[in-house]
């Protein structure tokens, strides 16, 4: 399940394992991980470095069904995928997150 909170100033979404929180005030991003039950080491980085965050589409090749995920490219060239949804849903996170940030 996917929640976005969202205050003038921060931006938090999480889903399953992932916690991304986008702060306006430190100018920074912070994306969290979860590894089975350890946390990984956070990874920080300028709110300036995202690049782009759309939707990306992709077959499963099992069942041939659409899967549709949230992405955030950097401009160091890291893509991370943030969220899988349903294509309106997928549509609808990718476009709070890039209003935040200003994309």
């Amino acid at each position: 399940m996917i929640s976005i909170e969202e205050t003038s100033g921060k931006l938090v979404l999480k889903t399953g394992s992932t916690t991304l929180t986008f702060d306006k005030a430190s100018g920074k991003a912070t994306l969290q991980r979860k590894m089975l039950l350890w946390n990984k080491k956070p990874v920080e980085f300028a709110l300036s470095e995202i690049d782009d965050i759309a939707v990306k589409s992709d077959v499963d090749g099992l069942s041939g069904a659409a899967i549709h995920h949230s992405v955030m490219h950097r401009r160091n060239g890291e893509i991370t995928v943030l969220t899988t949804e349903e294509a309106n849903d997928a549509a609808e996170t990718v476009k709070k997150l890039r209003g935040f940030v200003g994309l």
